[in-house]
């Protein structure tokens, strides 16, 4: 039995959790989010507290159980306050700039990269060098960060690159000569 799944959600004040069709929608004064629920796990609403259970005992039940619990919690503080990422450009010419619903950045290469911003994910750059993402939603929060992490990971001779802050990257040292 999953230790995550069988503790309960609390829900704060200002926080509506409904359940429809096997969709839980959450809503709250950051915006409202829906995720779909596997028919192997029950939902149960309460007044102040959201409860997750198996419906049936297999293997696949146990599985989800945890996951849907955690998606629900991250639901309901995504809602309350926004998740952020925190990205660190470093290098000699690498820039990023906001433009509309497009992130521009300059990593080096012949060209500019131009990645767009998904719908309800706030990003905004200072001193053209620091990215933060925020927004309700974890996963997109979180894809957001990687996918521009990806366009130049840092390199571990001269640490250039994209870096989430907190993340550590094992630098190596250079060739010796003899």
């Amino acid at each position: 039995m999953s230790r995550i799944g069988k503790l309960p959600v609390e829900i704060p004040s200002g926080v509506n959790v409904s359940l429809e069709n096997d969709i839980v929608s959450v809503k709250g004064p950051k915006g409202e989010l829906l995720q779909k629920i596997s028919p192997l796990v029950k939902v149960n609403i309460e007044e102040k507290s959201v409860s997750v259970s198996q419906s049936e005992q297999s293997r696949d039940a146990k599985a989800i159980y945890g996951t849907t619990r955690s998606l629900i919690a991250n639901m309901v503080q995504g809602v309350t306050e926004n998740f952020s990422k925190d990205l660190l450009i470093e290098g000699v010419g690498f820039r990023a700039t906001v433009k509309g619903s497009m992130i521009d950045l300059e990593l080096g290469y012949s060209h500019p990269i131009e990645h767009p911003i998904p719908e309800g994910v706030i990003v905004t750059v200072s001193d053209n060098v620091k990215i933060h993402v925020e927004g309700p939603d974890k996963q997109k929060v979180g894809q957001l960060a990687a996918e521009i992490k990806s366009y130049y990971p840092v390199e571990p001779y001269k640490g250039k690159g994209v870096r989430i802050l907190g993340e550590f990257v094992r630098r190596k040292e250079g060739k010796k000569s003899a």
